[in-house]
């Protein structure tokens, strides 16, 4: 152990030397170079690395480097261990890696996979999804962040002990947790909140700590009280302690140059019926700029009016510019669970491509007051399916005799269904009685979800991943006691999907998970490529993509790399044409984004998470 650290403190060092310029440009300069000192990369959130030593001549030979498991260490001596289920995307900084694991937080030699350091996690679990990097300060040594339920606990970087000067001997009460990667800036730690079940209100706002001391900086209310903006689209005292509306995104994006986070927040709760909540309900189901040092508000966009669907913006947006009409535009793009990827402008929120107030179906429930519009873009078109009709029921051809029928028998099961295209309502069953169905697409889980927008300045195309899933739903009357009159119920399984020889196949036709490449001096989809395989499937049928939650990294390789799908593969695909140029079947699922960078040996590695192992990936 050791001997490994001062291998890594020397090759830290000679790096720090051979790139010194990326360091003289600031921390996101640097995450954007060699390494990758973020969730997504860079402060902007874009995804993309600088790299090209793996491009399209030669990412046929890529080749397992190492791999690290992520299970609960052999000292682990609790009778049920924790498995680490990992969604998790590393970071690189100064030749070292850090992320969580099941039962412990850990640093690696990135060249080898070895330990350098392992910091036990007795106290509930560190999140799954990473950890995140704060450089010092004012004799202040380098400090790793992680989140484990209501705790945000601060590690030496240098050695995974306890940074005993942040707040309590190292860590601080949140007191609502927050399950993913805090974000640093300048001296700043900013966190989201997750709603745990159980609680009572006023629990989804995004918070602020200083990095040294961990007193509360400021705190940025989701649900406005009176006075504030935005209270009254919440009727009467609906506002007050309300559930949801949090920020619980897996990472934020930070507009350095003019110093905005970007906070994309949740639906109310309950979502499926909001008949006690008449209004827009601000700022649930938006994307709200502050400023990252006072929590002030800048603006916001609503992608959603009275959700009732958990239809969130899932991910922060990424931040990139556009030139448009001659004119160099500061931009971002963000993507919501109802399968839509809205471009604006990042200093004012305002459309770059229009956002057109369509009418959309009303709900017949009692009481209920649906938006009679909703916000949705005039390009790019929806990147994910948002209606259903019988021919778009999957057939024999489409997949085989056997799916297609037990499609058929679901559907004709499932009582009186109907899809009425974009925000379909939940149908009615007064006093539960009758068989009124509504077919939901995107599905509750969503067309895109947390694994975000990836893009590539050089074609300055935007990435998104989007899986294809419809659920079942109604609305009918609550049980008397209850805290609402009226509750979201639906069949379980509530999805419009079968099982075939023990994989789930989705009903609707084919493709079921796929990336848009959107061209955002244009906002048309430069193209789309079907992503994964149904392998129970006869092989000319397999290609049917496949559902997924995280998304692709880009490189200036001009490659695309994204694991996400349940076929627990690892692809590279052509940057402009989205034609597949590789891949590799991992154990498990990598059920996370991947990410890359330049190892000390002068390597570029690309590694993924495949659910309880990490694997790292170079050129022979």
């Amino acid at each position: 152990m050791r001997t490994s650290q001062i291998t890594a403190l020397f090759t830290g060092l000679l790096s720090a030397i051979l790139f010194a310029p990326l360091f003289a440009q600031g921390p996101d300069a640097l995450s954007s170079g060699s390494e990758w000192t973020q969730y997504r990369g860079n402060l902007a959130g874009t995804g993309f690395s600088p790299l090209t030593q793996i491009n399209q001549d030669n990412v046929a030979n890529l080749d397992s480097a190492w791999s690290y498991s992520l299970l609960a260490n052999a000292l682990n001596t609790d009778e049920n261990p924790r498995a680490p289920n990992s969604q998790v995307t590393p970071i690189v900084v100064d030749s070292v890696m850090y992320l969580p694991a099941a039962d412990r937080v850990i640093a690696l030699d990135p060249v080898s996979g070895d330990e350098l350091w392992t910091h036990r996690v007795l106290e509930s679990a560190a999140s799954r999804r990473g950890v995140s990097y704060w450089p010092g300060d004012n004799g202040f040594r380098p400090r790793i962040f992680y989140t484990a339920g209501r705790r945000l606990v601060a590690l030496d970087a240098a050695t995974g002990e306890l940074a005993s000067e942040f707040g309590d001997s190292g860590e601080i009460d949140m007191q609502i947790p927050y399950n993913s990667v805090a974000m640093v800036f300048e001296n700043t730690v900013i966190v989201g909140a997750n709603t745990p079940r159980g609680a009572e209100g006023g629990i989804g706002n995004a918070r602020a700590f200083d990095a040294r001391s961990g007193e509360k900086v400021w705190e940025f209310e989701s649900v406005p009280g009176p006075g504030n903006l935005g209270h009254d689209t919440w009727e009467g005292d609906s506002w007050r302690g309300r559930l949801g509306a949090n920020a619980w995104p897996f990472y934020f994006t930070v507009d350095e140059q003019r110093g905005l986070i970007y906070l994309p927040l949740a639906s109310p709760i309950p979502f499926g019926y909001g008949g006690d909540r008449a209004g827009n309900n601000l700022f649930s189901n938006s994307l709200v700029a502050v400023d990252i040092r006072s929590g002030e508000y800048h603006w916001h966009f609503q992608t959603i009016h009275h959700d009732l669907w958990d239809h969130d913006p899932p991910a922060p947006p990424a931040l990139f510019d556009i030139e448009k009409d001659g004119e160099l535009i500061p931009a971002l793009g963000v993507t919501t669970k109802s399968g839509y990827l809205y471009l604006l402008n990042r200093e004012t929120g305002d459309a770059i491509f229009g956002i057109e107030e369509r009418a959309v179906p009303a709900s017949d429930v009692p009481g209920e007051e649906t938006s009679p519009t909703q916000p949705i873009p005039t390009n790019p078109p929806a990147l994910a399916r948002v209606s259903f009709d019988a021919s778009d029921l999957v057939t024999a051809a489409d997949t085989s005799p056997e799916h297609a029928a037990a499609c058929s028998q679901l559907l004709a099961n499932s009582g009186n269904v109907t899809n009425q295209g974009p925000f379909s309502p939940w149908a009615y069953r007064p006093n539960g009685a009758g068989d009124n169905t509504t077919l939901l697409f995107p599905g509750l889980t969503g067309g895109p979800n947390w694994g975000g927008v990836a893009f590539d300045p050089a074609s300055k195309y935007a990435f998104v991943f989007a899986g294809d899933i419809g659920s079942f739903g109604w609305v009918e009357e609550s049980k008397d006691g209850a805290e609402y009159p009226m509750q979201r119920r639906g069949p379980r399984p509530g999805n419009f999907q079968v099982t075939i020889d023990g994989m789930s196949l989705p009903c609707q036709k084919p493709p079921w998970g796929t990336l848009s490449a959107v061209d955002t001096t244009t906002g048309n989809i430069a193209w789309q490529q079907t992503i994964g395989l149904s392998e129970v499937l006869s092989e000319e049928n397999q290609n049917t993509g496949r559902a997924g939650r995280a998304s692709a990294v880009a490189t200036a390789g001009n490659l695309l790399f994204i694991a996400a799908t349940d076929d627990n593969r690892l692809r590279a695909l052509d940057t402009m044409t989205g034609q597949q140029l590789w891949e590799t079947t991992l154990e498990k699922r990598g059920n996370a984004n991947p990410m890359t960078y330049r190892g000390a040996d002068g390597n570029q590695y690309v590694v993924i998470s495949a659910t309880d192992t990490l694997r790292a990936f170079r050129l022979p």
